[in-house]
């Protein structure tokens, strides 16, 4: 990857509908050009999809929370994994080093179903032996966009000022 494709990163991740001629303009290349990036960045798997941002609260979904699961043993995981994936109100699954086995965010629409998803589907799998659950009172920043350094981009970084 060079600088325009980092580039063009950026600016998929601030406007995920932005045209290729739009892109070509910020990036001073041709639109066929930059869909020839795009798409190599697709295949690369730099790209791994395009999508909207959505107000959970909005579509009814009003807790989030992170769910720390403790398993029994590695034997676990893979079942464990599989079972995670066809939960909707899951919306990360991230495997973790420390007390925990699995960490979880999930989206539900209430306590009510939170607590259905920790005692009726959670602490069923095979291999679950405990859950930690944290429930989010404010969001401060909750964002999927990854930061692209002006070193990337072929800018100079900025410099500190010293005092």
């Amino acid at each position: 990857m060079d600088a325009i494709d980092h580039r063009i990163v950026q600016l998929l991740q601030i406007d995920g509908r932005a045209t290729q001629l739009e892109l070509a303009r910020e990036v001073g290349l041709s639109q066929p050009a930059v869909a020839e990036r795009i798409r190599k960045l697709e295949e690369g798997g730099v790209i791994k999809g395009y999508t909207a941002r959505i107000n959970a609260a909005e579509l009814g979904k009003d807790i989030t929370a992170f769910i720390g699961v403790k398993i029994e043993h590695p034997k676990h995981f893979e079942g464990f994994a599989k079972r995670v994936l066809a939960i909707n109100d899951v919306l990360e699954c991230h495997r973790v080093a420390g007390e925990d086995s699995y960490m979880l965010k999930v989206k539900t629409e209430n306590t009510r179903a939170l607590d259905e998803l920790l005692v009726e589907t959670l602490r069923t799998i095979p291999g679950v032996t405990q859950t930690q659950t944290i429930i989010v009172l404010a969001s401060i920043k909750e964002d999927s966009r990854i930061f692209v350094p002006d070193n990337l981009l072929g800018n100079e970084p900025a410099k500190r000022k010293s005092r």
